[in-house]
């Protein structure tokens, strides 16, 4: 017995999605950020990754747009000339146009957090990360957890945490500690609460610049201009008017050189040169940094003494 409510299968069609109709009643929305999201993503990509459903409505000589309404206005306004959608021909009746369009609303699946972790961890670009318009909901990047007091008597104070993927934790630990280790203090952080809308003005900064739609990806942009004014930590202990420094203790390479790393042959020269002023002695082998304090003062002590005599009265 032949099922009466098998559709036959739909064709693709390619054409101008503006001879398309778009439905009147849509119970799917998509707020305005996500929809800006969508036409960037259809403009980089020049074409429709998924393709519409449309149903020929032959008595009315309409072309309706039953599932991806969203996408057909956004190819629109991106500027697609031509777009493909499926396109069912024959008949179909109100109640299974409807059907067919809450359907194609409802089931979508659900995302497996950890894969969808995974997944976005591997992309490292902050403009592929926009491109997916995951924002922090969806991530699940916020979960509850158990704050230790901090245990000070007599302080307000609130507590922020930051979550990270696996990639952002190493590059958010290490510029952490670069700032910490410019100040004296301990290893316990008390922020003032003054300090807290700042930060929220910096995430919704970056986010608003980049597009972003959630945090994590909005503070990797913070740490990435970071890194690019490392070397500024060293006003933390460094004068740049006396060329003296303006505390004890030690203060970061990054902060010396504006750069965490350097290129291998550039490390191999300044090695070579370390080794034989430890192996002449020049320097001691337990502190052979040193070597370039004396590397330093060789030419600093040079240029004082190219320095022209004052002039006698």
């Amino acid at each position: 017995m032949q099922d009466t409510n098998r559709l036959d299968p739909p064709r693709m069609v390619q054409g101008d999605p503006r001879t398309l109709t778009l439905l009147d009643v849509n119970a799917r929305f998509l707020p305005h950020e996500q929809f800006r999201q969508l036409v960037a993503n259809i403009k980089r990509d020049g074409c429709l990754t998924s393709t519409p459903l449309v149903w020929n409505d032959t008595a009315s000589g309409r072309l309706v747009v039953l599932s991806g309404n969203h996408r057909t206005l956004a190819a629109i306004e991106a500027g697609l000339p031509d777009i493909w959608w499926m396109q069912i021909d024959e008949p179909l009746p109100r109640q299974r146009q409807i059907a067919l369009q809450l359907s194609h609303n409802a089931i979508t699946g659900q995302d497996d957090p950890a894969i969808l972790k995974e997944l976005y961890d591997e992309l490292e670009s902050v403009q592929w990360r926009q491109y997916t318009g995951l924002d922090d909901k969806t991530l699940d990047l916020l979960e509850k957890v158990d704050v230790a007091s901090l245990g000070e008597a007599n302080l307000d104070y609130a507590s922020v945490q930051f979550m990270f993927l696996p990639d952002e934790l190493q590059r958010a630990e290490a510029a952490f500690n670069a700032a910490r280790s410019t100040a004296t203090a301990d290893q316990r952080w008390v922020a003032g609460l003054e300090q807290y809308e700042p930060v929220l003005d910096a995430l919704e900064s970056s986010r608003a610049a980049y597009k972003i739609g959630n945090s994590a990806t909005a503070l990797s942009v913070i740490l990435a201009v970071f890194e690019r004014h490392v070397g500024e930590l060293a006003e933390g202990w460094f004068n740049a008017t006396s060329g003296e420094p303006t505390r004890a203790g030690t203060a970061p390479l990054e902060s010396v050189f504006g750069a965490r790393v350097v290129p291998v042959e550039t490390a191999a020269v300044v090695r070579a040169v370390i080794d034989r002023m430890v192996q002449e002695g020049s320097v001691p082998a337990d502190e052979p940094w040193r070597a370039l304090e004396v590397l330093a003062m060789s030419i600093r002590g040079d240029e004082v003494r190219r320095a022209p005599e004052p002039e006698l009265p």
